[in-house]
C-alpha cells in the first residue's frame, strides 16, 4: 500500500514493539507528530521538557528492560540537544534509536534555518549514523536502525530524516523484525578448552562482572559459575545487580571507589575471570600493575576490547551467556576454602563504613535501601551521590541502578528515572542526585508531574559540587575553586511550583518517616537532604595509582599522625 514517509516511521515502530516515545516536536518533524496523533492509542509520546531529557529517558527506558528506547527530536538545536544523550548511550552500550528530521533535501548544506549535518555530528558517539533523502529507503533504513541497536554490542543509532522524506508517499509493506540471536559464531572452541583449563587450575580465582554481562542477560550464569568454583565477585557500576550484592561472595565495587577486599582481593588473584567489562581507567588505575599476580580471563562480545587497556591471557569472544553457559557445562565443582578465608578476613577487616552521627550521603541510600527492600530502581545523576548509591544499595538483580558510568553525564539522572518509570510503572522509581546534577535537568520535575508520575527525586544537597570539592581538598590544597553552591535556591519551593510534593529532610531522625511519605504519596517527591558540605565518598583511589593503595579516613588520619 501507499504511505508517505511518516506514516511509514510510524508503522516501522509498530513492526519493532515500540509502545513509547519520548521527544520534542519542531518544524520539521511536524508530519511525523501529526502522524503520531494518529496512533496514540498505540504509541505512547511523552513531551519532556527538554530534548536531552528525552534522549535520557529514552535510554533509561531502555536499560531498564533491555528493549530499544526511542527518541524524537526536529532539526538544528533539537536535534543537537539529544546529542549528549547519545553519546551517554554510546559509552554504555545501551540501545537508543534517536529519530530526527531536517530540512528538505534542496535546503540541505545552505545553512537554512535549523539545518545541521546531525548523522555527521553523532557519527564517532552512534554505531551507526543514517540521513534519509529517498522515502524509498526510509523503512529499510529504520529496520536496519534497531538491529543495529540491539545486536552484539548494543548502543545507540540515529537516523535523520529530510522533512520532505516524510511527506512523499512510496509502497509500504509490513515486515516482521528479524529475531536478533546472540553473536556466537566467534566463540571458538580452543578457546574455552583454554577457560576452562585456567579456571580449573585457579587457586585463588576472582569474577570480575561488568555491563556486558546485563546486556547478554548473563546473571544466572554468572552465579552458577561462581558459587560452582568458590570465586569472590566483584562489579564495575556498570555490572551492578548481576551479582546479588547480599551474596556471601559479593565483595563490593572495584576500582577507585570500590572496596579494599575488591581492590586487594583482585591484586591478591591468580586468575582474574572478566565478563563483560572494559577495564576502564577508574576501575583498573594504575594499568601496569592490575591484577598483576593474575592470569587475565576475558570475556567479551566486543572484539576491540580485548587486549585494549588491560593485556589478557586468554580471551573468550562472543555472547557472555552462551559462553557461560558452555563453561559451566564443561567445569567441575571447585572449593578455594583458604582464598575464600583471606576474603572473608578483608571484609571484616575493612568494611564500607561512614560517620553514624548526623544526616549523610550513606545513611539516606542506607534508609532507601530499608525501606524498598532492596526492589527499587534506582537512578543516580554523577558524583559523589552516584558512588553512595553504588556502595550502600545492596542490588539483586540487574537493571535496577541505572547510571552514566562511561561519559559521567551530570543530569542523566532524572530523564532516565522518568524513562525506568514509564517501563516499570509498579516499581518504586528514586533518582538519587547532588544539588548541582540536579539544577542540570531539574526542569524535568515538570515532566513527571505533566503525566502523573509517582517518582522519587532525592538531592542529596551539600550546598557544592561535593566530586569536585574533594578532590580539591585533597590534592589542591583546599582551593575551592568555583564549586561552593551556597546560594538561595529553594528545591522544596521548586518542586512546589513544578506541581510535585517537596520536603526538606535535615535531621537524621527525619529521614525514615521522609522517605516512607515519599513511597506512600505516589506522587512526584523531591527529597531535599542537607548534608555536610566536607562529606566524602572514600575509600579512593588517586587517579593513577594502583588500586591497592586505597585510602580511607582512619589512613588519612594516621599519615598525619
Amino acid at each position: 500500500m501507499q504511505l508517505t514517509g511518516s506514516e511509514i516511521v510510524i508503522e516501522c515502530l509498530k513492526e519493532q514493539g515500540v509502545d513509547t516515545v519520548f521527544g520534542y516536536p519542531g518544524g520539521t518533524i511536524l508530519n511525523i507528530y501529526d502522524e503520531l496523533y494518529k496512533h496514540s492509542d498505540e504509541i505512547h509520546h511523552i513531551l519532556t521538557s527538554h530534548e536531552q531529557g528525552a534522549a535520557h529517558a529514552a535510554d533509561g527506558y531502555a536499560r531498564s528492560t533491555g528493549k530499544v528506547g526511542v527518541c524524537f527530536a526536529t532539526s538544528g538545536p533539537g536535534a543537537t540537544n539529544l546529542v549528549t544523550g547519545i553519546a551517554t548511550a554510546f559509552m554504555d552500550s545501551v540501545p537508543v534509536v534517536a529519530v530526527t528530521c531536517n530540512v528538505g533535501v534542496p535546503l540541505l548544506g545552505k545553512d537554512s534555518f535549523q539545518e545541521v549535518d546531525i548523522a555527521g555530528v553523532v557519527m564517532p558517539i552512534t554505531k551507526h549514523s543514517f540521513i534519509v533523502k529517498d522515502v524509498t529507503k526510509l523503512a529499510k533504513t529504520l529496520r536496519r536502525a534497531f538491529a543495529i541497536a540491539k545486536s552484539g554490542r548494543p548502543g545507540p543509532v540515529l537516523v535523520d530524516i529530510t522533512k520532505d522524506v516524510t511527506a512523499a508517499k512510496t509502497e509500504y509493506t509490513k515486515v516482521e523484525p528479524k529475531e536478533i540471536k546472540p553473536f556466537v559464531s566467534e566463540i571458538k572452541e580452543e578457546d574455552l578448552e583454554k577457560a576452562v583449563e585456567m579456571i580449573q587450575e585457579a587457586k585463588r580465582p576472582f569474577i570480575f562482572v561488568g555491563g556486558g554481562a546485563v546486556a547478554a542477560d548473563a546473571w544466572k550464569e554468572v552465579r552458577e559459575l561462581a558459587h560452582k568454583i568458590q570465586a569472590p565477585v566483584t562489579d564495575s557500576l556498570m555490572g551492578k545487580g548481576v551479582f546479588d550484592g547480599e551474596d556471601e561472595l559479593y565483595t563490593g565495587m572495584l576500582g577507585m571507589h570500590g572496596t579494599k577486599a575488591s581492590n586487594l582481593g583482585v591484586t591478591k588473584c591468580d586468575l582474574l575471570i572478566t565478563i563483560g567489562a572494559r577495564f576502564s581507567d577508574r576501575v583498573t588505575g594504575n594499568t601496569r600493575n592490575f591484577a598483576r599476580n593474575a592470569k587475565v580471563l576475558q570475556i567479551d562480545v566486543d572484539a576491540t576490547e580485548i587486549n585494549k587497556n588491560i593485556l589478557v591471557d586468554c580471551s573468550v569472544l562472543g555472547d557472555a551467556k552462551v559462553i557461560l553457559q558452555k563453561l559451566n557445562e564443561k567445569i567441575s565443582e571447585k572449593e578455594h576454602k583458604e582464598w575464600i578465608e583471606t576474603i572473608e578476613e578483608l571484609k571484616e577487616k575493612y568494611p564500607l563504613r561512614y560517620n553514624q552521627e548526623g544526616l549523610t550521603g550513606p545513611a539516606v541510600i542506607e534508609e532507601l535501601y530499608r525501606q524498598t527492600k532492596g526492589d527499587a530502581i534506582i537512578v543516580t545523576e554523577v558524583g559523589q551521590h552516584q558512588m553512595w548509591a553504588a556502595q550502600y544499595y545492596k542490588y539483586k538483580m540487574p537493571r535496577r541502578f541505572l547510571s552514566s558510568g562511561g561519559l559521567g553525564t551530570m543530569g542523566y539522572g532524572l530523564g532516565a528515572a522518568i524513562g525506568a518509570k514509564t517501563a516499570n510503572p509498579d516499581k518504586v522509581v528514586i533518582n538519587v542526585a547532588g544539588d548541582g546534577c540536579f539544577r542540570m535537568n531539574m526542569n524535568e520535575i515538570a515532566t513527571a508531574t505533566r503525566n502523573n508520575m509517582p517518582l522519587i527525586q532525592v538531592v542529596i544537597n551539600n550546598h557544592v559540587l561535593g566530586m569536585v570539592r574533594q578532590w580539591q581538598t585533597l590534592f589542591y590544597d583546599h582551593r575551592y575553586s568555583n564549586t561552593v553552591l551556597n546560594d538561595k535556591v529553594d528545591f522544596v519551593k521548586l518542586a512546589e511550583a513544578m506541581g510535585a510534593v517537596g520536603i526538606r529532610v535535615t535531621k537524621k531522625e527525619e529521614l525514615a518517616d521522609a522517605i516512607k511519605k515519599a513511597i506512600e504519596l505516589n506522587t512526584t517527591v523531591v527529597l531535599d537532604c542537607i548534608i555536610d558540605s566536607d562529606d566524602k565518598v572514600f575509600p579512593m583511589v588517586p587517579a593513577g595509582a594502583n588500586i591497592e593503595d586505597a585510602f580511607d579516613e582512619d589512613d588519612l588520619r594516621a599519615k598525619k599522625k
